[in-house]
């Protein structure tokens, strides 16, 4: 399936709905540290229920711990400095989507990285920053996995 990464997220609640979320499209979820939150907080629980145990999460150290985990995977870098709509994609299984923190998004080092190419954005008017990061997710995946006809899903 596919990969959902989130580069030091600073919300619990944000990443809590995302952990709902993958519980729910079987997409695996990577938390990059530094996280501005505890994994023990109370919003971060709240927000993703009781769909913890059903998500599969990994936690890693640094972003080079992460692109060590998921060498040889396409990473997509979902930015509102990317240049490709993401809806103009074939994803392939296995593809990683990196999602910057709420506050400061992919750092330019981060985003230097990955081939422009593969750095996508989502439509939004003119002369707004940014949408939500839990609904940027919940976008993307869900484009992503309906173009495998929602496989294991119901």
């Amino acid at each position: 399936m596919f990969h959902i990464a989130l580069f030091e997220p600073n919300i619990p609640q944000n990443t809590g709905n995302i952990i709902r979320l993958i519980a729910n499209n079987g997409f695996f979820l990577h938390l990059i540290e530094p996280l501005g939150f505890d994994l023990t907080d109370k919003n971060l629980k709240r927000s993703g229920l009781d769909y913890h145990d059903l998500a599969n999460t990994t936690v890693h150290k640094s972003y080079d711990a992460f692109l060590q985990q998921v060498n040889g995977s396409r990473v997509f870098a979902i930015t509102t400095k990317g240049t490709r709509n993401y809806k103009n994609v074939n994803y392939q299984e296995g593809d990683v989507f990196l999602f910057g923190s709420e506050t400061a998004g992919l750092p330019d080092y981060v985003r230097s990285g990955i081939s422009l190419e593969q750095h996508l954005r989502i439509p939004m008017r003119p002369n707004n920053r940014s949408l939500n990061l839990s609904n940027s997710v919940a976008i993307v995946s869900y484009e992503a996995w309906s173009q495998f006809d929602f496989h294991d899903g119901e």
